[in-house]
C-alpha cells in the first residue's frame, strides 16, 4: 500500500475536487470531514472511513461533484499513475467500468 499511496493533510475549506475538473486521484479519508456539493440542493457530509475520486480515477471523465474539506482532514491519496491495480482493471475490461461510471454520472444528473 505505501508503495501506491500518499498521505496527505490539507486545511479546512480546501477544495480537494471541483466539478467539471479532471481527475486523477482516488482519496480515503483517514481523519476529519468534508462535504459534497452535487447540486445547489443537494450536499452531503463525508467523514473517515468515506472515499470519493472513484470514478474519475476508474473512467478519465471529469468530476461529478466539488467536495470540499469542513475541517482539518487527513487523506490516503492514490493517483491515476501509481494504482497499478486500477490500471491493469482498467487494461482486463476497460468497457465494464467505463458504463458503470457513466450509469452513476447519468443517475446523479438525473437527481440534480
Amino acid at each position: 500500500m505505501a508503495k501506491i499511496t500518499e498521505v496527505v493533510e490539507v486545511p479546512a475549506g480546501t477544495v480537494l475536487a471541483r466539478q467539471g475538473d479532471a481527475g486523477n486521484e482516488f482519496y480515503l479519508i483517514m481523519d476529519g470531514s468534508a462535504h459534497v456539493d452535487l447540486s445547489a440542493r443537494r450536499r452531503s457530509r463525508l467523514k473517515p472511513g468515506d472515499y470519493f475520486g472513484e470514478m474519475s480515477l476508474l473512467d478519465g471523465q471529469p468530476r461529478s461533484a466539488t467536495v470540499v474539506a469542513d475541517t482539518p482532514m487527513r487523506l490516503l491519496v492514490i493517483s491515476a499513475g501509481t494504482s497499478p491495480r486500477c490500471y491493469a482493471r482498467r487494461r482486463a475490461d476497460p468497457d465494464i467500468l467505463v458504463t458503470l461510471s457513466r450509469r452513476l454520472r447519468q443517475a446523479e444528473q438525473a437527481l440534480r
